[in-house]
């Protein structure tokens, strides 16, 4: 009897109100091999967006509009790492909710917020590219440091608003077509309007503003690059050359940045088309992976900046030899590696 009623807990969750759900048992050292993985992918999250972080805000040089919407990039991606995935490793693998509902809530908004603030930068970036490369009068003109705060705050201020209207309107609601969410568990699962609004204004409209912008900008860059090589015997061609050069290096590594992002969400967008709208149910495991490759992505941006951006390198040198605390430190110069 003992022996049933053990087995009994290790097969259920239970939860406030007379609720149990029941629960995934794996053996420890599948647990332990998952929260090692688990937990490599924070470390990387953290120290490599960290990293972001503390270069564009310490180093005066990385003081431009760009990468101002990189560094809200970045702390989204930071705040992912800190606050989100901690909670998704336990949820995840020991598939029950431990934290209460109304933890619940602040981290469902947590979770619409930082992917939001994401997407819309991401966005942000493409515009911004575009400007640059297809109209650098305008561009050096007109989009100043000042531009790119004021876009930076007016990205986190709307996401807010996005998310706290769908939260305080009850778009997270368990029971949709398709769906079926455990009473006690913390599930995003968005009732058919908010599906609708959220796959829309949240992943097809950024998308679409990304592709478009890009696939501009690399057409007019090859464009670019044919009437650059008619000017190279001038010397102030080719300074010339090298400021747009730098500018479509810059788009192509944002455009990669662009593209891997939407690599890791187009999984999980899917398997919420087909909950929401195509009465299919996914399995909680394919579900799970979807969110996690998505949330992989937060990882991934610092890794792309690495292999492409020589002031990440070199910023992450000073960083890790403590030269970033020397006085002047911030009047160094990121660039000569161009």
């Amino acid at each position: 009897m003992q022996d049933e009623l053990i087995d009994h807990v290790e097969y259920f969750c239970y939860y406030p109100g007379n609720v149990s759900c029941t629960k995934a048992v794996r053996t420890p050292s599948v647990s332990l091999l998952l929260y090692i993985l688990a937990g490599v992918l924070v470390v990387v999250t953290f120290c490599g967006n960290f990293v972001v972080i503390i270069s564009i805000s310490h180093f005066n040089q990385l003081h431009t509009p760009t990468n101002l919407l990189i560094l809200s990039l970045a702390v989204a991606d930071f705040f992912v790492g800190v606050f989100i995935m901690p909670i998704i490793i336990i949820q995840s693998i020991e598939t029950c909710w431990y934290f209460g509902k109304l933890f619940c809530y602040i981290y469902t908004f947590f979770i619409v917020l930082l992917t939001t603030v994401s997407m819309i930068n991401l966005a942000m970036i493409a515009i911004d590219r575009y400007i640059a490369i297809c109209h650098p009068l305008t561009y050096s003109n007109k989009i100043t440091v000042q531009i790119g705060a004021t876009a930076v705050a007016a990205i986190w201020i709307s996401s807010a608003t996005y998310s706290g209207t769908m939260m305080l309107s009850g778009g997270n609601t368990e029971g949709v077509i398709g769906v079926d969410p455990c009473p006690g568990d913390c599930a995003l699962v968005f009732n058919s309007t908010w599906a609708t609004i959220d796959l829309i204004f949240s992943f097809l409209l950024p998308v679409f503003i990304m592709v478009t912008l890009y696939s501009k900008i690399f057409l007019i860059a090859k464009r670019h690059a044919k009437t650059i090589s008619t000017q190279q015997r001038s010397s102030l061609g080719k300074n010339k050359n090298i400021s747009k050069k730098s500018e479509r290096k810059a788009a192509k590594t944002l455009g990669i940045v662009v593209t891997v992002f939407i690599l890791c969400w187009l999984p999980f967008y899917v398997c919420s088309l087909l909950n929401q709208f195509m009465n299919f149910a996914v399995s909680s495991v394919v579900a799970w992976a979807c969110l996690w490759i998505g949330y992989i992505n937060s990882g991934l941006n610092p890794i792309i900046y690495a292999l492409f951006y020589p002031w990440f390198r070199k910023s992450f040198k000073l960083l890790i030899t403590c030269k970033i605390c020397n006085p002047g430190s911030s009047l160094i110069s990121l660039m000569s590696e161009h």
